[in-house]
């Protein structure tokens, strides 16, 4: 081709339409993105006072859109926050949200029975997923969410936050590095008095209540990051104390877990009771946290004379900017939805066992 025809065609290709099947190949061009935006998706209580607010103190995220079946909501949160309105989805239209540059994950903060349904979604309209627990009420939901993520080659995490919090994380490693020898016994409790009236939707079978689904998970967890084992049996009883609002759910449940080890763990959940504790005791000494699970004031000691008392600003915020920090730099999730799906299948044993009134080995 003559170099005057060469020029031209050139020049014809960058400013025409033969500039698009060349953009692909400039697409190195592009500067990666240093904050991730999250779109909340449901509006109640823990996005509005916690989410919503940790994510204005986050370093690598930011609050890009919100998810609601209420417009006024929605858009008052818009004016709020001050993201676009272009960025307001309900949960008819909410797959579109494939087609916005400026959502790069999706926080599903429904009610349980609810998050396989807009996980799933999420990673098929190719956004990264926070989940918040529990994953799901059952496992077979759990590994459809996992699958659905690892298909659409997005990330999948679970708001465990306390496996972001600083004291809890000296607990994990005292437990690891076997500072006090071989672990014997976890106990671990956390529950409130709910002083609902009328019936809600985790007081509901419908809608996969109950105290094990909404505080228990906090104890299972744990029992498991406590040890770094898996259980492998599991004894348990439950109790209705208002049967007037707790339809066929648990408003109390205790549970003995076995592991490997020989290590056992007393787990007590509640509706009907204040329970925020969580101690371990191991062959030369115990350690413990009191609060265990509150969303602020987390603190604990040592039988040894160690206090566990490192500040922080921000569970939530601490949690966010990690798990945005793995999907930026492509790294492995500290809580992935492997370690939900690890949880709800002990849950299924759990319920097994308190309805059967016997010992349930854990499959």
């Amino acid at each position: 081709m003559p170099s005057s025809n060469r020029r031209t065609f050139l020049h014809q290709a960058i400013s025409g339409g033969a500039a698009f099947a060349l953009a692909p190949n400039l697409s190195f061009l592009a500067k990666p993105k240093e904050k991730l935006g999250v779109a909340l998706v449901g509006l109640g209580y823990y996005s509005t006072d916690l989410l919503a607010p940790a994510l204005e103190l986050t370093q690598h995220c930011y609050l890009a859109g919100v998810v609601s079946g209420s417009r006024e909501k929605a858009e008052s949160w818009q004016r709020k926050y001050k993201f676009p309105e272009r960025n307001i989805y309900n949960y008819e239209n909410f797959d579109q949200i494939a087609n916005n540059p400026d959502i790069d994950v999706v926080y599903v903060v429904l009610p349980n029975t609810l998050h396989r349904e807009y996980v799933v979604r999420a990673a098929k309209a190719g956004k990264n997923v926070w989940c918040e627990k529990p994953m799901a009420p059952t496992v077979a939901d759990c590994e459809a969410m996992i699958k659905a993520c690892k298909d659409n080659k997005v990330q999948l995490m679970v708001g465990y936050r306390m496996q972001h919090e600083p004291n809890t994380q000296e607990l994990i490693k005292i437990g690891r590095e076997k500072t006090a020898g071989k672990i014997k016994l976890v106990t671990a409790a956390a529950g409130f008095v709910d002083g609902r009236t009328k019936p809600h939707w985790r007081q509901l079978h419908s809608m996969r209540g109950g105290s094990l689904f909404d505080m228990g998970v906090y104890c299972l967890n744990a029992a498991r990051y406590a040890t770094g084992e898996e259980p492998i049996a599991v004894t348990a009883q439950q109790f209705i104390h208002r049967p007037e609002l707790y339809k066929g759910v648990d408003e109390t449940m205790f549970f003995n877990l076995e592991f490997p080890s020989g290590a056992l763990s007393n787990c007590s959940t509640s509706f009907f009771m204040n329970l925020n504790n969580l101690e371990v005791v191991a062959e030369k000494g115990s350690y413990q946290l009191s609060p265990f699970q509150s969303y602020t004031g987390v603190k604990g000691s040592t039988s040894w004379g160690k206090v566990l008392d490192a500040p922080i600003a921000n569970q939530q915020a601490k949690q966010m900017d990690e798990d945005s920090l793995a999907i930026l730099n492509k790294t492995a999730a500290l809580v992935p939805g492997e370690e939900g799906l690890r949880d709800i299948r002990v849950v299924e044993a759990i319920f097994k066992s308190a309805e059967k009134g016997k010992r349930v080995v854990i499959q």
